[in-house]
């Protein structure tokens, strides 16, 4: 249990920063070099390569080096974790409301009464 909140502590710092995102978000629509995702920031390489290095460690994405070219892609397999966590979380919640929801529902048919 410790190390699957590990991973999600991991994923979401990952998630946290919005370079990371769009990162992901291209990634989302297939591999591509680090120079292709690099380029749409204004940003120096080294600077770049560290948000790559930090979602290569949360797991998300991995890298693989074919000549001088780097290319990345996503993990779906990490994403299916977010998934199950968001689930869970989900359902706490829903349960949460419906049970508001009735108590609302009561409270309101004693006012009438």
């Amino acid at each position: 249990m410790e190390q699957y909140e590990a991973q999600l502590d991991g994923i979401f710092q990952a998630l946290a920063d919005p370079t990371r995102r769009a990162v992901l978000g291209r990634l989302g629509r297939g591999p591509a070099s680090i120079s292709d995702l690099a380029q749409p920031f204004d940003m120096a390489l080294p600077s770049f390569m560290k948000h790559i290095r930090f979602l290569e460690g949360s797991g998300l994405i991995h890298t693989r080096k074919q000549g001088r070219v780097r290319t990345c892609t996503i993990d779906q397999q990490r994403f299916a974790a977010i998934d199950g966590w968001l689930a869970t979380q989900r359902a706490v919640w829903e349960g949460r409301t419906d049970r508001l929801e009735a108590f609302a529902i009561a409270l309101h048919k004693e006012d009438k009464s």
